[in-house]
């Protein structure tokens, strides 16, 4: 979020906090750079209202999903004046950003306006040609057709109505410079007469136009509306949230049942959805968290949602989260239940960046961010939403930046194309494979293992040989066993044997006080055993 990145601080000052020019001041620039981050996405910055019944209520739109401008940066993220300077601020922060390495990719919500359904105010479409811009009940055309949940939906079937959102994307890539897209409740926009359509007007001129289709494209693949949930049926050009992913990790880490066949598919880029369309895993935009819902802190931290200050009587966001949290929610000094919590946010965060596909962080989770329970902060434009620079957890941000720059270095934890021997396949061969799947006995899986109720244990093996690294040079030997053990106590692994590697050190233990080594750490060999606590990962590398 690009005002509460900076509201609170320090090394940004007072006068630039919560703008563009915060965003890229020096300060909130290097905090990006130590991260090891490439793209930037910024929430909406589309010039935005704030709802009535938000501001009855002493709140705000804080979150900006309720657009009423489309070439217009929101004048209130301005330090400079609205009258026009909004615009060169906005072209000043893009501008520092590429400077420092960093892509920027806005949030566009180009599937509904601010206008609302017909209760709502007259600013603009509405005003102009209400028939054409908006989807309209067939028996009743004084109300509105609402697949976002918000009143109102564009109607993609208006020519006019498309040529809107062709030149607003173009507008934002050749004037201002930006990177690419992420597409709000993008199955909206696919929808013709009721159903999503792969083959609407919408993507075929997008993928007919010769500046919008090289930049980053980005589906939220789902809207409200039936049928609306999308993932993996997008065109081939485009990328994708991974709600897939995001489900299954959070469930194998919370011990859900029979769940390890679905993250053999999540862990190696979900080619399941994406393969067969002849898209690559970067189609796979994995995460864990994102800003409607728990932050990385809260979601181990907290069983129920505490909403209750947005006013709607605690029923607005999910309904539930399940166990993660020792049998305490919320705040607590127990230092078992701590350590479990701080245990859980690594495991989480290491399996998303060791995954294949494109891994998305939520702005603020590095640092231990919290909401204290909200689980949809949509109108909190106060400190419960603002980044907290004064509570930093540093030993969780040491971790993050560890763990990207674990992932940029080595080939084998972002591949380019699909492991060669499938995604859950148990073969064996004097040569090691890709990749290859064993038990905690040191054995390849059979069907039977990836059905197992309990305990949620493996190993994987990723073969780096043959890879390139960012610059282009081979890699002789960058291979690497992940073991993953889930369950709550702890177990024991056997290591593979010497066909995979006759001498491993560990590189990466989330259950270790210092879970990561500076030195070359622990060396194992072929056939050893390694105790597992309960729910952690160890990272071995090969070292013959």
């Amino acid at each position: 979020h690009l005002k509460g990145f900076s509201m609170r601080h320090p090394g940004v000052p007072q006068a630039l906090r919560g703008t563009y020019a915060g965003l890229a001041h020096p300060a909130a620039i290097e905090h990006l750079r130590s991260l090891g981050i490439t793209s930037v996405e910024l929430m909406p910055i589309h010039q935005f209202l704030h709802d009535g019944f938000l501001l009855d209520r002493g709140l705000r739109n804080y979150w900006g999903y309720n657009t009423i401008g489309y070439f217009a940066p929101h004048g209130g993220y301005a330090s400079r004046g609205t009258a026009g300077q909004q615009v060169n601020e906005f072209k000043a922060m893009v501008k520092a950003l590429h400077a420092a390495g960093l892509e920027v990719i806005l949030d566009v919500v180009y599937n509904h306006t601010g206008e609302g359904d017909q209760k709502g105010p007259t600013l603009s479409l509405r005003g102009l040609d209400n028939r054409a811009y908006y989807r309209l009940l067939a028996n009743d055309p004084s109300r509105y057709m609402d697949y976002t949940g918000t009143g109102n939906s564009l109607n993609m079937r208006e020519p006019h109505a498309l040529q809107l959102i062709m030149d607003s994307l173009r507008y934002w890539i050749e004037q201002m410079h930006v990177d690419g897209f992420r597409f709000d409740l993008a199955s909206a926009l696919a929808r013709e007469l009721h159903e999503v359509d792969r083959l609407s007007a919408f993507f075929d001129i997008i993928q007919q136009d010769p500046v919008i289709r090289t930049v980053k494209l980005i589906a939220e693949p789902w809207d409200v509306g039936e049928g609306g949930y999308q993932v993996g049926n997008f065109p081939a050009h485009w990328a994708e949230w991974n709600g897939e992913f995001r489900d299954t990790v959070r469930d194998i880490w919370r011990g859900q049942p029979d769940i390890l066949h679905d993250f053999g598919r999540r862990f190696t880029g979900s080619a399941d959805l994406y393969r067969d369309e002849g898209r690559r895993p970067s189609a796979s935009v994995n995460l864990v968290t994102a800003h409607d819902g728990f932050t990385l802190a809260d979601l181990v931290s907290y069983d129920h949602k505490h909403n209750e200050a947005n006013g709607d009587g605690n029923k607005d966001g999910e309904s539930f989260n399940r166990s993660w949290n020792g049998g305490v929610e919320g705040p607590t000094r127990d230092p078992e239940v701590l350590a479990l919590r701080r245990r859980q946010q690594r495991n989480l965060l290491t399996t998303l960046f060791l995954s294949q596909g494109v891994p998305m962080l939520l702005g603020g989770d590095e640092l231990g961010r919290t909401q204290q329970g909200n689980n949809n902060a949509y109108s909190h434009d106060s400190e419960l939403s603002w980044y907290d620079w004064d509570s930093i957890d540093e030993p969780l941000l040491a971790f993050t930046r560890h763990l990207i720059a674990l992932r940029r270095a080595h080939p084998v934890f972002h591949r380019r194309r699909w492991f060669r021997d499938g995604t859950v396949a148990a073969t064996s061969s004097d040569e090691p494979h890709d990749i290859e799947w064993h038990t905690p006995a040191g054995r390849l899986m059979t069907d039977d293992d990836w059905h197992v109720e309990a305990p949620l244990s493996l190993a994987v093996f990723l073969s780096g040989q043959g890879l390139v690294d960012v610059d282009g040079a081979a890699t002789t030997d960058d291979s690497f066993l992940l073991l993953l053990h889930a369950g709550p106590d702890g177990a024991a692994f056997r290591l593979p044997d010497a066909r995979l590697g006759q001498s491993w050190i560990l590189a990466l233990d989330t259950s270790a006080a210092a879970p990561f080594e500076s030195g070359e750490g622990a060396r194992l060999s072929s056939r050893d055993k390694v105790t597992m606590p309960g729910r952690s990962i160890k990272l071995l590398r090969r070292q013959d």
